[in-house]
């Protein structure tokens, strides 16, 4: 069967058609021509038996399936959109990171140009002797926010008016914490920078040229949510319990260290390390086919054949200002092979690669960008969360063996 006619059966739209087959409940396989998937009849119908509800309750903690109303961010074809207004346009914009921060958190988009205040930024060289001095750019940032909240006797104020103060100054602590633990001075300096995307530039050795700094915000915009992935229901989580903001970060961030989610462009970063050049693209290509492994930084469960839309706006960056950089050719070559596979389009972890290499920012850098805008984020859902005034506690649908009943003596 086609996608058009799986979903009909299962009365469903297209993007949960998607999930279906990503959760293993449907089989896919290739068309004889062109990149079109075909269904298994017999799964479609076996499937379409359960019911609508019995599917969404059957999955619903797996990818896929709503299991808590939000208003913060809707799930479109076009990409995530924030407080009904498309992330990608916000980021063609120039709006600003800031900005955007308080739309999600606020439902306001402010007029004027922001400037967040840091305040005191000393734990940046406290965490400095803990830190091996390759440390990943995101192992820095749990350093970093236990020590701040240990030096934070009013952390437990769940309102917006203590939350939102400590959070605009420990994203900015987070950026200036990219230069950790290899350039401490840098770190200072960037701490003291006027924007957001400023303190990322400073911390992360690039030029403040206008065009990088709006491609710094773009990708900081569009990384900052997407709807209740696992990092966001982690921190969602830990705000239901009534946990301190670091702490609802500290969740955030765990989550987001796994490599099946935040930690996906380190493994495409592997990836380009493995292909060298343009010139041996298409083989890595076929090699990773032909031993039946995936290729990190492509395709999406909800955005499908259609593509992500952030990854779009984040290539053509890339493509603007690496023109001649060595590494933005090879993942542009890796994107061609890709195509020319009949494979899923990029997605917005290899696009920040390629923006990452485009701006000159070392290797590994995008892990820890990820964290910073998804920060915003995670202190929106936080914020929503509280307001509900309930505990997030799912049911588990117990499948093993039943105690035996103790035998009744007769009386």
């Amino acid at each position: 069967m086609s996608s058009a006619e799986a979903a009909r059966l299962l009365g469903v739209k297209l993007p949960t058609l998607y999930a279906y087959v990503s959760r293993g409940l449907l089989r896919s396989l290739p068309a004889a021509r062109g990149r079109a998937r075909r269904y298994l009849r017999s799964d479609v119908e076996a499937l379409s038996q359960r019911g609508p509800s019995v599917r969404a309750a059957a999955g619903a903690l797996r990818w896929g399936e709503p299991i808590l109303e939000s208003g913060i961010t809707a799930m479109t074809p076009e990409g995530p959109a924030y407080r009904g207004q498309l992330a990608v346009g916000l980021a063609d914009a120039g709006v600003g990171f800031e900005a955007v921060a308080e739309l999600l958190w606020t439902g306001s988009l402010p007029a004027a140009p922001l400037r967040w205040d840091a305040g005191e930024a000393a734990e940046l060289a406290g965490v400095l002797p803990l830190l091996p001095s390759d440390a990943p750019h995101a192992s820095v940032f749990p350093l970093l926010v236990a020590a701040r909240a240990a030096r934070d006797a009013g952390r437990f104020d769940p309102t917006p008016e203590g939350v939102l103060p400590r959070a605009r100054a420990l994203i900015r602590l987070l950026a200036a914490g990219l230069a950790l633990p290899r350039a401490p001075a840098r770190a200072r300096r960037a701490a003291r920078a006027d924007r957001l995307c400023e303190v990322v530039a400073r911390a992360l050795g690039v030029s403040a040229e206008p065009a990088k700094l709006a491609a710094i915000d773009a990708l900081l915009i569009l990384l900052a949510d997407h709807e209740l992935n696992a990092s966001t229901f982690a921190a969602r989580i830990a705000a239901s319990t009534h946990a301190d903001l670091y702490a609802v970060l500290q969740a955030g961030l765990a989550t987001l260290s796994g490599p099946l989610h935040g930690a996906t462009s380190d493994r495409f970063e592997a990836l380009l390390v493995e292909v060298g050049s343009p010139e041996r693209a298409e083989r890595v290509v076929q090699e990773r086919a032909r031993r039946g492994e995936r290729i990190p930084g492509f395709g999406h469960p909800f955005y499908g054949a259609a593509g992500d839309a952030r990854a779009r706006v984040l290539l053509e960056r890339a493509w603007e200002l690496g023109a001649g950089v060595p590494a933005v050719a090879v993942v542009n070559a890796v994107i061609g092979a890709m195509e020319r596979a009949g494979k899923p389009p990029a997605n917005v972890d290899s696009a920040a690669v390629a923006l990452r290499a485009a701006l000159g920012m070392p290797a590994g850098a995008v892990a820890g960008l990820f964290a910073v805008g998804r920060a915003a984020g995670w202190v929106a859902h936080a914020l929503e969360q509280v307001a509900t005034g309930h505990l997030l506690r799912p049911r588990a649908r117990y499948k093993g063996p039943l105690p035996a009943r103790e035998a009744r003596s007769e009386p």
